[in-house]
């Protein structure tokens, strides 16, 4: 089979397309024929294999498995022993062990049924992305309906499903995001959007319960100056940091002040799980989110959907087409 893979960590340049063995499902997975993959920040942290601490677990000098890619869209080719729950030719999206690839494996308990009223294109931009904003809210935030929330990102891939998901929640929702974005981020339900290219999160004086950063490059005291007295900052990355440890050192201060202020500062690293995905099914399949996909690349050219995505400000999801719908 066709797949996007790597042998040393770098830029996109080390991506490229070769023939490998078709997976076999072992005990608890399930193998799919891939239709469409995610392109997000996760595949350009591995890609690169920075920041440096995260090489002991993917791979010290190379990574440990070359196939790139997570979020995935697709239908059941084949199943391992103990998988009751699917079959093939189920259509089914969520985490992949290689994504870049014409088929791939996947625990069952990363994917659920694909939506019914979305392609798999779209399908495919929802995972890691919609788990990471639908835990940022809920499981960290605990967001209830009437709460002033400020998206920070509003415009990629996490920010455009938090808006949708704090708007369908019953919260009013301010984004922030660059200029050519704004309209883009009012039509997910936005109440008022902030261009950061014109003003800061703290000019006037609204105050936000919930500060969900998405973006991951401003400083720790400006994000608190934005909460209310009680109020929640969700941090969940950004392309900020040092070469070795990332956001680490925000992630380390915030557990830090978190005891000694009536602020909840709170970290997140987002697992995709099957009950999250259930859940987001519910909401796409009812019309309270959408996902939106920002362009889309066929497989050889997953070179390019990285360098577009490297060059900042998506709106919504880069997803790659691997092999036609069936």
């Amino acid at each position: 089979m066709k797949a996007i893979a790597q042998d040393v960590y770098g830029t996109a340049e080390t991506l490229h397309v070769r023939d490998i063995d078709l997976p076999t499902p072992a005990e608890g997975e399930v193998v799919v024929r891939v239709h469409a993959a995610g392109v997000g920040p996760d595949v350009w942290h591995l890609m690169t294999g920075l920041p440096l601490m995260v090489r002991p677990v993917f791979g010290l000098r190379r990574p440990r498995n070359p196939v790139r890619g997570w979020d995935g869209a697709g239908r059941v080719e084949a199943v391992g022993a103990a998988v009751t729950d699917f079959a093939p030719g189920d259509p089914v999206y969520g985490r992949f062990d290689g994504s870049f690839a014409e088929y791939a494996r996947a625990k069952a308990d990363w994917i659920a049924p694909k939506p019914g009223n979305v392609t798999f294109a779209q399908a495919a931009a929802v995972p890691v992305s919609a788990v990471t904003a639908l835990q940022a809210l809920h499981a960290k935030a605990g967001l209830r309906a009437g709460q002033k929330v400020l998206v920070i990102g509003a415009s990629g891939g996490v920010g455009s499903f938090a808006v949708q998901l704090a708007v369908a929640h019953g919260a009013e929702v301010v984004g922030v995001c660059g200029t050519r974005a704004v309209e883009f981020v009012r039509s997910l339900g936005a109440t008022e959007v902030l261009d950061h290219t014109r003003q800061e999160i703290t000019d006037g004086p609204r105050r936000y319960d919930v500060v969900l950063d998405a973006a991951g490059n401003r400083p720790l005291p400006l994000l608190r100056r934005a909460l209310t007295p009680s109020g929640t900052l969700v941090h969940i990355g950004g392309e900020g940091g040092s070469r070795w440890f990332g956001d680490t050192g925000i992630q380390l201060r915030m557990a830090l002040l978190t005891r000694f202020t009536r602020h909840d500062l709170l970290g997140l690293i987002a697992v995709v799980r099957r009950a999250d995905l259930l859940t987001l099914t519910s909401l796409i399949e009812s019309g309270d989110i959408t996902p939106v996909v920002d362009s889309t690349y066929p497989l050889d050219q997953a070179p390019a959907a990285v360098r577009h995505l490297e060059k900042g400000h998506p709106r919504g999801k880069v997803v790659l087409t691997v092999t036609p719908e069936a």
